[in-house]
């Protein structure tokens, strides 16, 4: 009888130790967007919760830029596009106008956002929360540490100690400056808005328990300048609102000073041209995440390493623009609010080919 029962208890036990496992690889199963894959987000803290607006199969399936193929192209239509990409980066950056948000100094922040391959002679510049886990996964096969990209432990993937991939900053000026003249260059953009709630979801809303410093230090901090109400005692059981985000991402002087307190944890949400310097870096391919599916295999292909890699599978829709997602994370701010973020990342628009926002302010 007793044997009986220490069987029921050791299933118990197994059963209970099942469920958590489960539970933890379901909540660590976002993807490299900062969303579950297969769904979306849920509501926006803060914000009121309206009903989900229908959204016609054509929208789903059209990407926010006006130059991308419908279908997937050949090399000869996708090499017209990514040369159509570099000729309207390279005309943004003589745009004198946009010159405060477009031009950058290659200080030591960008050269710490580019990875170097050079068995193969490529640079990655890294925009957070645009796919760079998987591109990174790339890079570290081509420098021999793992036959797959299937084989890399995801932990690994971020330990820049320990995953074999040297950053540009680690490189002496003259030897820099050989690589910037001479290597495969590329970075990949997405919608800045769209790339803006991911942070937002994924460094405050789903995974702060793994990151604790976005909850317990960086929220807090912009809730006590941004919002419009708090009580400093419940300024982490509260949480950060979508509403704080955008307004402190749209103060151009008083974000600065913040900015320097976080640190380079800030590099989620800080501007393309600020991590990258597209106008002073004469990048050899933009890939856009809206057409990662047709982009990857070329970027591959043009870099010469199609025959090496593979880019990761990509789960089907999570790369498309989600228009309605945007109106439903911006339908509780300001105007003045979103004219004043549209204000810093104007750049970032105009360099990559994205429409001005418009459906939010009128």
């Amino acid at each position: 009888m007793r044997h009986h029962w220490l069987l029921l208890g050791a299933c118990g036990w197994v059963l209970l130790i099942l469920m958590f496992v489960t539970r933890f690889i379901s909540f660590r199963a976002v993807d490299d967007y900062g969303e579950r894959v297969g769904g979306q987000s849920g509501t926006v803290p803060g914000a009121k919760v309206n009903k989900p607006i229908p959204v016609s199969s054509q929208e789903k399936a059209v990407p926010n830029s006006s130059d991308e193929p419908s279908v997937v192209p050949t090399a000869a239509d996708w090499q017209s596009v990514s040369d159509r990409r570099i000729e309207l980066l390279s005309a943004a950056c003589r745009n004198s106008s946009l010159r405060n948000l477009t031009h950058v100094s290659i200080s030591k922040f960008v050269l710490d956002r580019i990875f170097v391959c050079d068995k193969h002679k490529i640079l990655f510049c890294q925009t957070p929360k645009v796919g760079n886990t998987q591109w990174k996964k790339v890079l570290i096969v081509l420098n021999g540490a793992f036959p797959t990209v299937n084989e890399i432990p995801e932990n690994l993937v971020h330990d820049h100690e320990k995953n074999g991939l040297p950053r540009l900053s680690s490189l002496t000026p003259q030897e820099v400056t050989h690589r910037l003249n001479s290597y495969f260059k590329f970075l990949i953009v997405r919608d800045p808005f769209e790339r803006l709630i991911s942070a937002f979801n994924d460094k405050f809303v789903k995974n702060p328990r793994f990151e604790p410093w976005y909850k317990h230090d960086i929220a807090p901090a912009i809730i006590r300048k941004y919002r419009k109400s708090h009580r400093d005692s419940s300024l982490a059981a509260s949480g950060l609102h979508f509403d704080d985000f955008v307004r402190y991402l749209g103060d151009a002087d008083g974000r600065r000073r913040m900015d320097r307190q976080f640190g380079e944890h800030i590099i989620h949400w800080v501007t393309y041209a600020e991590l990258c310097a597209p106008c002073e870096i004469h990048y050899s391919v933009v890939g856009h995440h809206e057409t990662l599916e047709q982009d990857a295999p070329h970027i591959l292909k043009a870099a010469g390493i199609d025959q090496l890699v593979s880019y990761p599978a990509i789960p089907p829709g999570i790369t498309r623009y989600n228009r309605t997602k945007v109106e439903r994370f911006f339908s509780a701010i300001s105007k003045r609010d979103i004219r004043r973020l549209y204000a810093r990342y104007q750049g970032d628009f105009t360099l990559f080919g994205y429409p001005s926002p418009d459906f939010l302010l009128n």
